[in-house]
């Protein structure tokens, strides 16, 4: 008789990839990290923080926190990009096409990323938790990309 493994099914396994990932976020407020797959192979993995070459926010302090910026409002405020900007800009710094792929994440995407999520070609994303942007759940439907929390 041979022993049962314990084996995560694909999505337990890429959110949790998309978990360890987080965790080289450099945002004071919220660690987020992005998985992009496609046929079950990963394309492309990114974390929230401050560009290469441009301080970290563990550094320099919040901007969001010190201007009392809510979550999900006026983006711009930030030196940071998003998780899922730099998984869209890893996969286009090594030439690997995201068309058809899943995105997997921690956290919900906002209005801007939903916008590069459906100009990329992404046809599916899976998260985990809720971001307070409801424009960004609009665009998703509208577009037809399958959004499943998990």
């Amino acid at each position: 008789m041979k022993n049962k493994i314990e084996r995560p099914n694909w999505t337990e396994y890429f959110l949790q990839a998309a978990d360890l990932i987080s965790k080289r976020s450099t945002c004071l407020r919220r660690k987020v990290g992005a998985v992009l797959v496609k046929d079950k192979r990963i394309l492309a993995t990114g974390y929230n923080g401050a560009p290469s070459g441009i301080k970290h926010c563990n550094v320099t302090g919040c901007l969001r926190d010190k201007l009392g910026v809510s979550s999900g409002e006026r983006h711009e405020l930030c030196r940071g990009l998003h998780a899922e900007q730099n998984v869209l800009l890893q996969a286009a710094m090594h030439g690997v096409s995201v068309k058809g792929s899943v995105l997997y994440i921690t956290n919900a995407p906002c209005s801007i990323c939903a916008k590069m999520i459906i100009n990329a070609g992404i046809e599916g994303i899976v998260y985990k938790d809720n971001y307070p942007d409801k424009m960004a759940k609009d665009f998703l439907e509208e577009a037809g990309i399958k959004i499943t929390r998990v």
